[in-house]
């Protein structure tokens, strides 16, 4: 089987797939890239690629679509199929630079202790904004990766890229999410159109976090799409 290679998002580790793991193949051989190094989605790419097998297909979750993407353009020939799931080929807005920086610059010292909790919530669909258990998860994540990464990651301003999704040749799945607050469909679209062949799935009942909130239903996509062969 193709090595399958999993890039989280912003301020999440390998526990953001822990739901997913039990729908997959028990036989698929798994690489779990990490976002902590690097302080550019180039230099992330970079850190991500040296790790990564010699070809596989890639999975990208939010801002690791980006950096995904940018793996594709690095090393095409070693990349067989590409999903992209509740992301965005759209250049970060100026105001949400603007706010991720000033949260970088007001970090307090002490324990770091993960994203806010309004912020987390706003990332699950509406009827999961006060599950204290999943805000606690994704909070472990932020937590467990400190707050030097958090400065570095929200001091990244994520360019546009989508002039270049037309160089995307390998199989191409978009997952957007029905309920997500975070990106619109209309950048599932985006992303859909821009890429020669790629086929758009919209998951019910998810908000942003599609990998926690709907971890069946997104294995069901993946499998469909020949993903884990």
């Amino acid at each position: 089987m193709t090595p399958l290679v999993l890039i989280p998002g912003y301020m999440l580790d390998d526990a953001l797939w822990d739901g997913l793991l039990p729908c997959l193949p028990p036989e698929l051989p798994l690489h779990f890239a990490s976002l902590a190094h690097g302080d550019s989605i180039a230099a992330m790419a970079q850190a991500v690629l040296a790790e990564c097998p010699a070809t596989f297909n890639l999975l990208g979750f939010s801002m690791g679509g980006y950096v995904a993407r940018e793996i594709v353009r690095r090393a095409p020939q070693r990349v067989r199929a590409l999903a992209l799931v509740a992301t965005s080929s759209r250049a970060d807005t100026p105001l949400l630079v603007e706010q991720r920086s000033k949260a970088a610059r007001a970090t307090p010292l002490g324990a770091f202790r993960g994203l806010g909790r309004a912020a987390v919530a706003q990332s699950l669909r509406p009827d999961n904004a006060a599950n204290e258990a999943l805000i606690a998860q994704v909070r472990a994540m932020g937590e467990r990766l400190g707050r030097d990464v958090f400065i570095r990651q929200s001091l990244i301003a994520r360019a546009a890229d989508t002039e270049q999704l037309a160089d995307i040749g390998c199989p191409t799945l978009v997952v957007a999410a029905e309920e997500d607050q975070l990106r619109s469909p209309d950048e599932a679209r985006e992303l859909a159109n821009g890429i020669p062949g790629a086929r758009l799935e919209v998951v019910p009942h998810a908000g942003h976090l599609v990998p926690i909130e709907q971890p069946q239903a997104l294995a069901r996509l993946l499998a469909d799409f020949g993903l884990f062969r």
